[in-house]
This record gives C-alpha cells, sequence and structure tokens, in this order.
C-alpha cells in the first residue's frame, strides 16, 4: 500500500510549519498534493519554548500556544488549519529508507509514500553520553532537551527534585538555558564542561565572564576543564552522584545533558552530497538531486557574506528562513534568487538579553558598561579592515538592526581605538549612512527578533555552538 504527493516535507519541526505557511501563501498546489511527514503525534511547533517558556514554574506554555509560526509574529498553524488548507499532516511516524531515484520514502509501518519534489527538515538529535563511552544515560533522572517528550520528562523532574542538586553537563545553549530554568524552579545548579568558559564557541572570555558572574549571583556554580565519566546511581536506577574527570563527585537528583547535536542526514547518505555535517544545498536549497530540497539544521548551504563558503547553520532563525526560501524557489524558480542570509543567532535568560551576527573571526574589540547589573555592552569582530560580526547586550530594536546592517555591509575600520572609543555609536551611525551598491538584500530586513509571544521569546533550542566532549570530540 501507498500514497502520492506531489510535494513531501520530511521532518515536522520549525522549518516544516514555515514551509507548510509558505506554500499556503504562494499557492501552487491543490488539496491533498502536500503532505508533513513527522515522528513527531503533534504538529509543528516552535522547538525553543522548549527550554523556556515550557519550563516555567508558574504559566508555562503549552501547545496549542507556540505551534508554528507564532515564533515570527506570524499565524497559529494548528491541525485545523492545516486541514483547512489541504495540507496532510501524517504524524507519529517514522520514515526507515529513502530512495531519491525513484522518489520515495518508507516508513515503519511498511507504507510507501511517493513525491515529485521533496524539501527535507530532519533536522538534528540530541548527541548522546553513549556516544562518548558514558553509559547509564537512561536512567529516569537524566534528561536531555530536543522534543515534547524530552521537555515533559524535564519537567516530571524538576518538580520532584526542587530544593534538590542538578548538574547540568555542558555549557553552550541548552546548558545555559536550562540552568537558568532549573534555578527559577529553585533547584541548585552546578555545571560542568571542559572549556574554560561557557559559550566557548561564541563568547570571548570577557563576555563569558559576564554571564558566568551573572549565573553565580543566580546560585549557579561552574565547574570547569573537566569532564563527566560516570554516575553513581541507587537500587532504582536513578542518579544520584555525578563522577567527575578530576575525582570530584557531585550530588544530583537529576542531570541535564546538552552536548551538541548532529543533523539527521542518515536517510540520505550515500544518495546525496554531503558537507559540514549536512546535506549540501545551493543557494537554492537545492541538494545534488534536482527533486530534492533540504533546509533548516541539516543543511549546509553557501553564505554570500562569507564569500560562498558553506556552513550549516544549527539555529531557528536560519531554519525559518531557509524553509522559506527552498518553497519560494520550488513554486517560482526564475523569480528566485540565491539565499542571502545573514547569520544570526540570540538568548534571553533571567533578565538579560543578546544578539550576534556574522562570524566570530578577527580580532575583537569589546565596549560598553560589562559591571551594570542592567548591563549594555557588546563586541566588534574586525577582519581585514572589516566588520565580520557584532554582539551586544541589553539592545534596543534599532540597534540590533544597526548591528545587522554594519555586519551585512561589512563596514570599513580604520581605527581600532576609535572604534573602541565610540562602542555601539559606531554602529548606529555607520548604519544610517546610504551605500549606494550595498545594503540590505532588497526585500530582506534585518534578521533582529523582537518577539512577543510568551514562552517563545528569545527562548533558544538550538546548540549551534554545541559542546564537544572533551578529548572525544567528534569531527564532521
Amino acid at each position: 500500500m501507498g500514497r502520492a504527493f506531489v510535494y513531501v516535507v520530511l521532518g515536522g519541526g520549525v522549518a516544516a510549519g514555515y514551509a507548510a505557511l509558505e506554500f499556503a501563501r504562494r499557492g501552487g498546489y491543490s488539496r491533498g498534493e502536500l503532505c508533513i511527514i513527522s515522528e513527531e503525534a503533534v504538529a509543528p511547533y516552535e522547538r525553543p519554548a522548549l527550554s523556556k517558556g515550557y519550563l516555567l514554574p508558574e504559566g508555562p506554555s503549552r501547545l496549542p500556544k507556540f505551534h508554528t509560526c507564532v515564533g515570527a509574529n506570524d499565524e497559529l498553524l494548528t491541525t485545523k488549519w492545516y486541514k483547512e488548507q489541504g495540507i496532510e499532516l501524517v504524524l507519529g511516524t517514522r520514515v526507515i529508507s529513502a530512495d531519491v531515484r525513484r522518489k520515495t520514502l518508507l516508513t515503519a509501518t511498511g507504507e510507501t509514500i511517493s513525491y515529485k519534489t521533496l524539501i527535507i527538515a530532519t533536522g538534528a538529535r540530541a548527541l548522546k553520553l553513549e556516544e562518548f563511552g558514558i553509559s547509564g544515560s537512561d536512567a529516569a533522572n537524566i534528561c536531555y532537551l530536543r522534543n515534547i517528550d524530552d521537555a515533559d520528562k524535564l519537567v516530571n523532574a524538576m518538580n520532584s527534585s526542587s530544593g534538590g542538586n542538578a548538574v547540568v553537563i555542558g555549557g553552550g545553549y541548552i546548558g545555559m538555558e536550562c540552568a537558568a530554568a532549573l534555578v527559577t524552579n529553585k533547584i541548585k545548579v552546578t555545571m560542568v564542561f571542559p572549556e574554560k568558559h561557557c559559550m566557548g564557541r561564541l563568547f570571548t572570555e570577557k563576555i563569558a565572564e559576564y554571564y558566568e558572574s551573572y549565573y553565580t549571583s543566580k546560585g549557579v556554580t561552574f565547574t570547569k576543564g573537566t569532564v563527566l565519566t560516570s554516575f553513581e546511581k541507587d537500587s532504582t536506577g536513578k542518579v544520584t552522584s555525578v563522577i567527575l574527570k578530576d575525582g570530584n563527585h557531585l550530588p544530583a537528583d537529576m542531570v541535564v545533558v546538552g552536548i551538541g547535536i548532529r543533523a539527521n542526514t542518515s536517510l540520505f547518505e550515500g544518495q546525496l552530497l554531503m558537507e559540514k555535517g549536512g546535506i549540501k544545498v545551493n543557494g537554492q536549497m537545492q541538494t545534488s538531486d534536482s527533486s530534492v530540497y533540504a533546509v533548516g539544521d541539516v543543511a549546509a548551504f553557501p553564505i554570500k557574506l562569507f564569500d560562498g563558503d558553506i556552513r550549516r547553520l544549527e539555529h531557528v532563525d536560519s531554519a525559518r528562513r531557509t524553509a522559506r526560501h527552498a518553497v519560494a524557489a520550488i513554486l517560482e524558480p526564475s523569480k528566485t534568487r540565491d539565499v542571502d542570509y545573514l547569520p544570526f543567532f540570540y538568548s534571553r535568560v533571567f533578565t538579560l538579553s543578546w544578539q550576534f551576527y556574522g562570524d566570530n573571526v578577527g580580532e575583537v574589540v569589546h565596549y560598553g558598561d560589562f559591571t551594570s547589573s542592567s548591563p549594555r555592552f557588546g563586541a566588534y569582530w574586525v577582519g581585514k579592515g572589516q566588520i565580520t560580526g557584532a554582539f551586544l547586550e541589553g539592545g534596543s530594536r534599532e540597534e540590533y538592526e544597526a548591528l545587522s546592517v554594519i555586519v551585512r555591509r561589512k563596514t570599513k575600520v580604520s581605527n581600532m581605538s576609535e572604534l573602541e572609543k565610540q562602542g555601539l555609536a559606531f554602529a548606529v551611525q555607520e548604519s544610517k549612512k546610504d551605500v549606494p551598491d550595498g545594503g540590505l538584500t532588497l526585500g530582506e530586513k534585518p534578521a533582529f527578533v523582537w518577539y512577543a509571544t510568551a514562552g517563545v521569546v528569545a527562548a533558544v533550542s538550538i546548540s549551534v555552538f554545541g559542546y564537544w566532549y572533551g578529548r572525544k570530540r567528534r569531527r564532521w
């Protein structure tokens, strides 16, 4: 038995929801010609909410409040919406094999689903401790965070650990977000990671120092430069202690693991070209097979700003934008230019909120007040006399927009000392200048974020700056 569709979106995450909305707005399909296949039992939702609003002790965010596409202040796509749009949701369904040549997908139940055009939106999976030689992560009080089921397990663990101890393994996005949530739930937190400071692949030492100090003031303890080696468990199999390589034993009523993610490419390995740990696509998000497109975490695509360098970006903003772009390219290829994406990352924890644009390469210039309880500071990265990246904590909408403009324009810097002296004023002033042959791509607004939806605002669930565990770091 089988079913046939014109368009199939494989994967039910953020990218799938935004692809569906783009299809609905552009038309180009008839009722029953488009389907989304997802292993999850619910319609696509804003995954960032899982590490923020979903974990709140009071008034937590729950579905259907954060289905896509509310994260971009757009429509709420419930199952009713998909039905009204004639889009078939094939939920709770795992695809076990794909045949690109024959344009078919085989599900775990034995059904064959065929397509004319496929959008791969399979996202990524959380790396497990077992992949680094550490067993026992199936314990009831060891939690990962990637989907609704993971979030429910984490919530249950927090509810049973109030006033107790939690150990967070990993100092990246998930580790930082979950540590904040645990503290909010009145749980004492120790963060463990091998790097010298948190967010090691983005933050400078100076920037990290501020956030670590802030977290410490909230009761978080940092144990850096070491790794987990094993667990102690009670008679029921629950973890009671985390044993570190340096010999320390940390009491634990629960453990949260955030050690990075890996793109879900296995169905297509050997059939499509791969690069940077993902499926390689061109500027139209099209793979090495012209009938197959890839978007979101699984896609490795050229970044014009980086002279066409191929990057795989693990962030919700990239998932949203690449999904929309792929649909535009499928339905109106002659009118769709190559994607021109400005890499963008953001987070918001406690009362803090930061955004970053571009690439953190080159010489760094810090500016602003790193001492205030209401901080307002930032950094520029300068390479070959041009702005390559920009970071800002505590900015306004207009200031974040200014940063995005100068990064995209690769604004020239002639005097580093003067740049440090001017600080944020440099971005604001330069962004207002007319650039005849540069500036933003037509039709594109700067990729700043100012979401107002409860539980979604600046909640990051992507570990683009993932934690690679000690010397066993796996290379793509």
